[in-house]
């Protein structure tokens, strides 16, 4: 097992300490005052932004939020990276309990923050960090009549995500595919970046321990099965499962198996590195006409089959910063001056597959420019869009099963949403 965590500090931006905990007993108070040290001594270096401090003969591992340092020691040879996102976890479970966590926040709830930490981490090793489990027995003030002294199911059973006894009047379980379109296209046309990162969404709202199994148009499982692919099986890369799946079952028959927690969560990332054609084309042509107005052609053109439809486009294109007056036509949807982006935005709320729309805009400039203007920056042009019931990568939930030992019947739902993540195509 990997060496545990000595102490636990909270410290404020001048390195004074706020809380800490002692889990082993081997290190002092003294040892922050000792990292503060180090840290400052950092500041100018190239590794200054490491997460990771060590000095004679103790590792400090620390990340910052807000006006807070949340800081590790320890004298073993620990995992570092286990325990920087333990205290990402700390930051989340605070966070669900104070709103914010910063100094002020800290300061009001010691009583809470000490049973937090108490809970989370047994003698330097990481215990609970779900916050939706700990506020079940760890109450704020407002709710200390209800306290119990049981702690629930979850923390002694091995499904430490989820809490024993749930009951809903309508089991139902909700499965967003969202895939997010990443393309960066250069001034001449070429595709310099293209891929898509996707994610399986999940809200259950499910009584008892129910197991869920979720089977996907995977290749491997596919032809695993031996079953005919017909170019409708997909190959997904860097495949990451929230904790509550059997990785030891889908590495041996790729069967996705879990017991889902209560609420929203995210089952599955996904990456395709595949290049993906620019769903939402623009070209843009731009004349400047006697140093006193400029002129502005754009093309809209969707490149996707005519069955599928882009709602909420925004298409956001740069202008010149001492632009003024703008006279603005469209063929479809509205447009409007933003000063503050200096940038023309073209909204479209419902834009059809396999069809192109115009933009056409004049601006005036100012008629004296300085003899030695720097040359203008060129924004590019930045596209967001959605397209439900549509997915780039071709991903299909084929079923989703929910059995659970009472014998109820769930409704699952399940839809499909393509969206624009960074899209960018630089001006000609």
């Amino acid at each position: 097992m990997a060496g545990a965590a000595s102490a636990l500090f909270l410290l404020d931006i001048k390195g004074r300490v706020l809380v800490w905990r002692d889990y082993r007993g081997d290190v002092t108070a003294a040892q922050a005052e000792r990292f503060f040290t180090k840290l400052i001594e950092k500041e100018g270096d190239s590794e200054s932004n490491e997460p990771v401090v060590y000095d004679n003969g103790v590792t400090y591992m620390f990340v910052q939020h807000s006006n807070v340092y949340l800081m590790i020691a320890s004298r073993q040879n620990c995992n570092a990276a286990s325990l920087l996102f333990f205290l990402h976890r700390v930051i989340d479970v605070f966070k669900h309990y104070f709103e914010e966590l910063e100094e002020e926040s800290l300061r009001d709830n010691f009583v809470v923050v000490y049973e937090l930490l108490d809970e989370m981490m047994d003698f330097g090793y990481p215990q609970y960090t779900e916050a939706r489990i700990l506020s079940e027995f760890i109450k704020t003030d407002a709710y200390r009549m209800e306290v119990t002294q049981r702690p629930p199911m979850a923390v002694t059973n091995a499904v430490s995500w989820r809490s024993e006894g749930l009951q809903f009047k309508k089991n139902e379980v909700f499965l967003d595919v969202v895939e997010s379109v990443n393309i960066l296209v250069n001034s001449n046309g070429q595709i310099v970046r293209s891929d898509v990162v996707g994610a399986l969404k999940m809200r259950t709202y499910l009584s008892g321990m129910p197991e869920c199994k979720l089977g996907l148009n995977d290749r491997v499982l596919l032809e695993a099965q031996g079953r005919a692919t017909k170019g409708k099986a997909i190959d997904l890369e860097d495949i990451k499962f929230h904790q509550c799946v059997r990785l030891a079952r889908f590495e041996n028959d790729r069967t996705i198996s879990f017991i889902p927690p209560d609420g929203a969560f995210d089952l599955m990332t996904y990456r395709l590195s595949t290049q993906v054609k620019p769903l939402i084309w623009v070209e843009a042509q731009i004349e400047r006409h006697s140093r006193s107005r400029v002129e502005m052609l754009v093309k809209a053109r969707s490149q996707f089959k005519e069955r599928s439809t882009a709602t909420n486009v925004e298409i956001e294109l740069p202008v010149p910063t001492d632009a003024s007056n703008p006279t603005v036509r469209t063929s479809l949807g509205s447009a409007a001056y933003a000063p503050e982006k200096d940038a023309l935005v073209w909204k479209i709320k419902s834009f059809p597959g396999n069809k192109e729309y115009m933009l056409r805009a004049e601006f005036h400039l100012p008629s004296i420019t300085a003899e030695e203007a720097t040359p203008e920056r060129k924004a590019p042009i930045r596209v967001k869009f959605e397209i439900p019931y549509f997915t780039v990568s071709g991903i299909q939930v084929r079923y989703l099963k929910v059995i659970e030992k009472s014998g109820y019947q769930a409704l699952p739902w399940v839809r499909y949403i393509t969206m624009a993540g960074e899209y960018e195509l630089r001006l000609m």
